[in-house]
């Protein structure tokens, strides 16, 4: 049998919250409702959405399904672990009225029926320890703190079970370390901090994905620091030498002379920390004067005068 992976068709995070699902739920139900669309697999979608929706909705169903999610792929051939054996029949768990009339053989497999096909398990429902599901989360950072490293304090709604059993969010704060030079979409894993095992189970692992935050002038290109680097005409020409910022601090670099506007200069070293490190690439970007005076003007002209050019002649023009 296909697994199906019910986030991906109900469009949302694996960390989306109970409301988030409400929501996208209700929106894609209006959109595939057979008795107003106008999709060509409306009635598929929108039963597959309800399957979805049924597993998702409810907590306790959300917990166990994410116990056998991680590490499948929506589509992929998927047989059951053979000691799989959570009991949501009637009476032990239920289902919250939902019609599971035609939903797939791969929720069977999972969850049976509230008709009495299920898959055999004790009357405690589990049959034994499970350990967490693992949890995936963005933390977004500075590109300071990527090339410094340091401590970031955030804030992440985590699934608890409750002295009752029960699965609830609960606001909880992390203090994550940041290693010096990690790139944009590398992880951190914090061992042990996330979905919480169930009848004893460890809990799993949380993997929060690095996000750079915008910066005023610096971009990322992998471990290599990107700047424009506005430069004055005599600059350029002359090939003097200019103060360039860089994440570690000012430098000193030498334009090469008649150096033109697009060129693209390095800094060697001066990217990301790593083994090799990343090097800062400068892009020059020639700014040129006002001629807000009369003796500005005049200054163009002689220029003109002395330094004829037609910078569009390849063009034929």
């Amino acid at each position: 049998m296909e697994f199906k992976d019910y986030y991906k068709i109900m469009g949302v995070a694996r960390d989306a919250s109970q409301e988030d699902i409400k929501r996208a739920y209700r929106k894609l139900a209006r959109k595939y409702h057979p008795d107003v669309s106008k999709e060509r697999n409306a009635e598929e979608r929108f039963k597959e959405l309800g399957e979805a929706y049924e597993v998702l909705k409810d907590p306790e169903k959300r917990a166990a399904y994410d116990q056998i999610a991680t590490g499948h792929q929506h589509g992929e051939r998927f047989t059951p672990p053979p000691d799989w054996a959570f009991d949501f029949n009637v009476g032990g768990g239920g289902f919250t009225g939902g019609d599971t009339t035609g939903f797939s053989d791969f929720f069977d497999s999972l969850f049976g029926r509230n008709t009495g096909r299920r898959r055999q398990a004790g009357r405690s429902g589990w049959s034994g320890p499970l350990s967490g599901h693992d949890q995936y989360a963005n933390i977004h950072i500075s590109l300071e703190e990527a090339f410094s490293g340091g401590t970031q304090t955030v804030a992440l709604a985590v699934p608890e079970i409750d002295a009752q059993g029960r699965l609830t969010n609960k606001t909880r704060t992390l203090n994550v370390m940041i290693p010096k030079g990690i790139k944009e979409g590398q992880r951190i894993r914090l061992s042990g901090q996330g979905g919480p095992g169930l009848q004893g189970g460890t809990a799993g692992d949380l993997y929060l994905e690095i996000r750079y935050k915008p910066h005023r002038f610096f971009h990322a290109e992998g471990a290599d620091i990107a700047l424009e680097l506005p430069v004055t005409p005599w600059e350029a020409a002359l090939g003097q030498a200019v103060t360039v910022p860089t994440l570690g601090g000012k430098v000193e670099l030498k334009l090469p002379p008649n150096s033109q506007s697009g060129q693209k200069l390095r800094l060697k070293g001066r990217g990301l920390p790593g083994k090799p490190p990343g090097d800062q690439l400068v892009t020059l970007r020639i700014v040129t004067p006002e001629a807000a005076t009369v003796e500005a003007k005049a200054l163009y002209k002689k220029m003109a005068e002395i330094m004829p050019m037609n910078p569009r002649a390849y063009m034929g023009v």
